[in-house]
């Protein structure tokens, strides 16, 4: 019975190439690599570098992109649009009224077309850019408050200029507030941009 090392020298020897091979056994694939030549060896550590060097790049943090303009204005415009609407836990129309996260789904899905989970703490955890600092918002980032327990509880839209709207349960209605207002900017956690 042959070792499974026979049954690779066997294969690479008896392949024309001698380059990369595949063998499946049973239980596993494994990638074999035999090179013949001083030529394929040199081509191989070009390989290895030009792949690592491509893997440290693609790593690199790069910069926040703005998102798109036009997506942008139309989510301002909505949100802006729905200020006066009635809040209502659990809302997620006009007609029944908003809660935060409600509120922030509507908009998204009908002016960008964007499909967001239903609640502040899962809408917290999606994959997309982190923004921390409030001089790097831009209009349309989802804003995060820990306003209860230390934890993500509440949701809103920026609009610009320090602007943000939201569908508070203080107030009774969706309204227009500031990042600077002491209360917001003191549980402001981070921001999401979703907008890419």
């Amino acid at each position: 019975m042959k070792s499974f090392a026979q049954d690779i020298d066997l294969i690479t020897s008896e392949h024309p190439f001698r380059g990369f091979l595949m063998f499946a056994d049973r239980t596993r694939t494994r990638f074999v690599c035999h090179l013949a030549t001083q030529q394929s060896r040199r081509w191989a550590g070009h390989l290895v570098c030009m792949m690592l060097i491509l893997t440290l790049a693609a790593c690199a943090s790069a910069p926040l992109r703005q998102p798109p303009q036009r997506q942008a204005e139309d989510v301002l415009f909505h949100a802006i649009g729905l200020v006066g609407t009635p809040y209502q836990w659990g809302g997620n129309t006009p007609q029944s009224g908003f809660d935060c996260s409600g509120l922030v789904d509507y908009v998204f899905s009908t002016s960008a077309g964007v499909q967001l989970p239903r609640t502040s703490r899962e809408m917290s955890r999606m994959n997309a850019p982190k923004i921390s600092n409030t001089r790097d918002l831009a209009t349309g980032d989802l804003l995060f408050f820990r306003t209860e327990h230390h934890r993500i509880s509440h949701v809103a839209i920026y609009v610009g200029k320090g602007r943000f709207v939201h569908a508070p349960n203080s107030g009774g209605t969706v309204r227009l507030d500031n990042l600077d207002n002491p209360y917001w900017s003191r549980h402001f956690a981070f921001a999401r941009r979703v907008l890419n």
